[in-house]
């Protein structure tokens, strides 16, 4: 399906043509239209150690939640097929709750580093692990201390990428000191020099 005929509701619509960004939006309904992931979402998706997803409940109000994890915790299964173990937290169950009554969620997965964003909508599903013993074997993650509550499968509707502006630059204690290793290593390797040539000075004036 098309992003914008979810996103683009006719109040949405009246908008941009009072704004002037209708022409721009209506020629892009045209030719914007995927079929599933492509390559870049792939590994988009697949490098993501959060996103946040937005369910609705029975009251009409949306809820927003964090969904954090290492890298890699969110398995692409196909190119229209995304899914995740979902951790034991603070047992209040309200994104599990909304989506047993109202599948749609919507989500963004944001990289910092790189300013990219991107949007999906999908209809997600509960799966407990005795049902699926073979999907879970796909989709746990061994390497990280977690217990396992249920996992969930997302079906993208539609996907888009969201423009940059106002992201602000971020990087997690992993990416820093992997960005400051070679200085570390230059600064340590200077103090051993210095070091050295103290000791050889030492010694000179001791002889």
């Amino acid at each position: 399906m098309n992003y914008s005929e979810i996103a683009f509701s006719d109040a949405a619509k009246d908008l941009q043509e009072k704004y002037g960004s209708r022409n721009a939006y209506e020629q892009r309904e045209k030719l914007h239209v995927v079929d599933g992931f492509t390559e870049n979402e792939t590994l988009f998706i697949s490098d993501q150690d959060h996103f946040y997803m937005a369910s609705t409940g029975l009251n009409g109000y949306p809820y927003i939640q964090h969904r954090g994890g290492p890298k890699g915790f969110i398995k692409v299964l196909d190119n229209h097929r995304i899914a995740f173990i979902d951790f034991s937290g603070n047992k209040q169950y309200i994104s599990a709750g909304n989506i047993e009554t109202n599948p749609k969620v919507a989500l963004i997965m944001i990289s910092y580093p790189h300013k990219a964003r991107l949007k999906l909508y999908a209809n997600a599903r509960i799966i407990q692990q005795s049902e699926d013993p073979i999907l879970f074997a796909q989709v746990d993650f061994s390497g990280y201390k977690h217990r396992t509550e249920r996992m969930i499968v997302l079906d993208i509707e539609a996907y888009d990428w969201n423009c940059p502006q106002h992201i602000t630059p971020r990087y997690t204690a992993e990416e820093i000191e992997l960005a400051f290793a070679s200085q570390r290593q230059y600064i340590a390797d200077l103090e051993q020099n210095n070091k050295q040539l103290k000791a050889e000075l030492l010694n000179l004036k001791e002889n």
